[in-house]
């Protein structure tokens, strides 16, 4: 073979490699659309990445016109979070469509309408507005995955009203989202208002602090994962709400097509469901409840798994495992529940062939 042939041979061998080699599939876009909360400098979103980085989520790209605003921590900090911006506005002046051709987003996770509360904004408007923002995104993108938050409780100082009107519009969002979803385009609810306490997770009612930055990654982390896991979360009906005075407003436990419920005899009970599942994983949901007649200030949830099953992540309460035995303590906020209160903590585990609910037990201190 003469020295040209050689050459072109290598050649063509590693053009062969080159086009054999399978494409690296893109990152997936996610943007965080919101007003201050998201934005100013909505540190949620800094732990947040680090947590999804830690979970295995590594291809992703966070994505919006506005750059990341400090955190003290490394992260994709692109966002779409306009501080004072109000959700009608956006609508109106049909501010969106820009910013999605600029970014070209596969995942939409949207907190909106804090301050269209505060300047009260009636539901039915506020609904109004992200519908069209909703069409906004689908034009953009027909196969948009969409999260839309039940917003944090406020209670600014200059607003008594706020509370109220909070309640109004989170209690209106899953109807809404129910008869936008489609199963092309999902809108996925995503809870951020029960076990958030103005008090002591925002620095003036309105915004949160360290504490209330991590409830709302940690709250984010669960659908957010799913999704990118290929799956749909079907989170649990939003219970009815009415603000509460306490630091730690509670819910009742959701409807469960198969719960496994217990009662310690300490006063405790504890509800296990599986909320979604896909290949290889799923997303569990416990309610802890008080069944006894005084204040606990503590509590551990044990239960033993039947199929080999692993917690990897979880939220709400410090879970460990080992073997086929998991132990989830309280966290500092959701220790204390008064009699009658509840609490709920979740995880995202893996499965094989089977996935049968687990019986839970429930001490309390």
């Amino acid at each position: 073979m003469s020295k040209r042939n050689a050459v072109v041979a290598a050649l063509l061998v590693v053009l062969g490699l080159l086009v054999a080699r399978p494409a690296e599939a893109a990152p997936v876009r996610i943007m965080p659309l919101g007003d201050s909360i998201t934005g100013s400098p909505g540190c949620w979103r800094a732990l947040l990445w680090n947590k999804l980085q830690n979970g295995g989520f590594t291809n992703i790209d966070m994505v919006g016109t506005l750059p990341a605003q400090g955190c003290g921590v490394p992260y994709d900090g692109d966002n779409e979070g306009h501080g004072g911006a109000l959700v009608t506005n956006v609508a109106d002046q049909n501010q969106l469509p820009g910013w999605l051709s600029a970014t070209r987003p596969d995942i939409v996770m949207m907190h909106f309408g804090t301050n269209d509360v505060w300047s009260n904004r009636s539901t039915d408007t506020i609904l109004a507005a992200y519908s069209k923002l909703v069409d906004q995104m689908r034009a953009s993108n027909p196969n948009m995955k969409i999260l839309v938050a039940e917003i944090i409780p406020m209670n600014p100082s200059t607003c008594p009203e706020c509370a109220q009107r909070t309640v109004a519009l989170n209690n209106a969002i899953p109807g809404w989202a129910a008869s936008k979803t489609t199963a092309a385009s999902p809108i996925v609810v995503v809870d951020q208002w029960t076990g958030f306490s103005t008090s002591t997770d925002t620095y003036d009612g309105v915004h949160p602090n360290d504490s209330g930055n991590q409830k709302m990654a940690d709250t984010w982390y669960p659908a957010l994962a799913a999704l990118l896991s290929g799956a749909t979360p079907s989170p649990s009906p939003s219970p009815t709400r009415s603000p509460s005075p306490s630091p730690s407003p509670t819910r009742s436990p959701s409807p469960s097509p198969s719960p496994s419920p217990s009662s310690g005899s300490s006063g405790c009970g504890a509800t296990y469901k599986i909320v979604n599942q896909w290949g290889g994983g799923f997303q569990g949901e416990v309610t802890v409840n008080n069944t006894g007649a005084s204040s606990v200030s503590a509590w551990t949830v044990t239960w033993t798994y039947a199929d080999g099953q692993q917690i990897t992540q979880a939220w709400g309460g410090k879970a460990t495992q080992s073997g086929a035995s998991v132990t989830v303590k309280n966290e500092s906020w959701n220790g204390s529940l008064g009699a009658g209160a509840s609490t709920t903590f979740g995880f995202i585990a893996s499965w094989n062939s089977a996935n049968s609910a687990p019986t839970p037990a429930c001490t309390t201190a």
